[in-house]
């Protein structure tokens, strides 16, 4: 009799129990494939290692511009995708260390919920065995959503697992959906030299971000060689012996056909909540997504849910955040529930986006009376001696009490920086707290303090 078991060993489920066990509770991990779930074998770190050799690359094709001369380099696909894999076996064997440094059992096989407390696991070979828990956790995460018109069959038509693992470097790619995955595709693919197109349904690329940030990540990737087509929708996606065809229509209503090597369907995920049980035990849910309270409990005692499969933004630091408060509760503490308006997002694709908070769209349309501030890259020492002038930071703040409302910005190294915003509005602080805040010189930072200047008409580099 386990006091907590985990269903899902990803950043969420993973984090739960070591977080249990440190607690004091007997804990077991199911997991049905490699331990730290799709973020640490197939999102996003391997993708982060994917991304980085593209950056490499990007910094020997512009070796000229600092003054270097680099001959005859070239990207061997396979290798790049090698060394991708090993970067995530690597992180695997890291939770596998974690697992046994915290005496947590793991328990190999799929998992499925037969009543409150009891949980029957099916492992590879097909044997059932019943384990028992006081409490269950469901962190079974979700996958790439499969849209009718967009057939995946995982060799032309593919998902971003696929993505990450193709045993030759397509010429052509169409990239459809261009939230933080889609464009991070469109860029490592781009600039390792496959022609790419990237399709978005709404107006704007990213299009939780703010418009500003949206419209400067478009003129990057179209200044990059990336075709970016908005307000486009895809009317049907087929595979043939020798590449695909994609049938699109744009706002106008016009139709156009293109021919490409692989279409990367980035359309977003679902669920991964079939066949766990959870009809069985009346698990409560909503389009698919499991319904929980602040502290992550569903509406059958003893069984919670965090992560993916609950409503909420689908990233790991928030699963990884859900699921320390869900233990502490359950341990007897008392923690704080998750403040969801101050969710750092992040985008690695270059120039890299992340934000915090509201846009100033939606703090306009709050009925917030708004201080906005922006400071390019251009015009940071740091930046240009990096080379690395594109973008800017874009600061909201209430004009009435200071408070900061949103922080949005674009540029080399930004997904670094936005944990300043976040704690900064953790605590509370004002637009005057954060310009009279010593930032380094020269550093890319110093331009959080200075579009806070800017928002209060005391910019001094502008």
């Amino acid at each position: 009799m386990y006091d907590v078991i985990v269903l899902g060993s990803g950043p969420g489920g993973y984090v739960a129990a070591i977080r249990a066990s440190q607690l004091g509770l007997k804990t077991a991990v199911v997991e049905k494939e490699a331990l730290g779930g799709i973020c640490l074998n197939w999102g996003c770190i391997p993708t982060k290692a994917l991304l980085k050799s593209a950056n490499v690359k990007e910094y020997i094709d512009h070796a000229a511009d600092y003054g270097l001369s680099v001959e005859g380099a070239s990207a061997d696909f396979p290798a790049i995708i090698r060394r991708s894999r090993g970067v995530a076996d690597g992180m695997s064997k890291g939770v596998q260390f974690l697992m046994r440094k915290n005496k947590i059992d793991v328990i190999s096989g799929f998992g499925k919920l037969l009543a409150p407390g009891k949980l029957e696991v099916t492992d590879a070979d097909g044997k059932k065995a019943t384990h028992s828990a006081k409490h269950i956790i469901i962190a079974t995460g979700a996958r790439s959503r499969s849209l009718p018109a967009i057939p995946q069959d995982g060799k032309r038509i593919i998902g971003y697992r696929e993505a990450m693992s193709l045993p030759e470097q397509p010429k052509s790619m169409v990239v459809v959906g261009s939230g933080a995955i889609g464009c991070e595709f469109a860029y490592f693919y781009s600039t390792l030299g496959t022609k790419v197109t990237l399709i978005e349904y709404l107006p704007n690329i990213l299009p939780i971000e703010d418009e500003e940030v949206s419209k400067q990540l478009e003129k990057s990737f179209k200044k990059a060689g990336i075709e970016v087509l908005v307000s486009t929708s895809v009317e049907q996606a087929t595979a043939g012996k020798n590449g695909c065809e994609v049938k699109i229509k744009n706002a106008k209503g016009e139709a156009q056909t293109l021919q490409c090597d692989v279409v990367l369907s980035a359309v977003g995920i679902q669920t991964n909540t079939e066949n766990i049980g959870l009809e069985t035990l009346g698990v409560k849910t909503d389009k698919g997504r499991i319904l929980v309270d602040e502290f992550f409990r569903t509406n059958i005692p003893g069984v919670y849910a965090i992560g993916d499969v609950i409503p909420g933004p689908a990233l790991a630091h928030v699963a990884s955040h859900e699921g320390i408060v869900c233990v502490e509760k359950i341990a007897g503490h008392n923690p704080t529930p998750i403040d969801y308006n101050n969710v750092p997002s992040c985008t690695y694709c270059y120039p890299e986006v992340a934000s915090v908070g509201l846009t100033e769209k939606a703090a306009k349309e709050a009925g917030y009376e708004i201080k906005v501030g922006k400071f390019p890259f251009s015009a940071s020492g740091k930046a240009s001696a990096a080379g690395a002038k594109d973008g800017f930071v874009k600061v909201i703040f209430d004009a009435k009490y200071g408070e900061w409302l949103g922080c949005h910005m674009i540029g080399a190294g930004v997904t670094e920086m936005i944990a300043e915003a976040v704690v900064a509005r953790k605590l509370e602080t004002t637009g005057h707290e954060i310009i009279s805040s010593m930032h380094p010189h020269p550093t890319m930072s110093e331009a959080v303090m200075e579009a806070a200047a800017a928002a209060y008409g005391e910019v001094i580099h502008l």
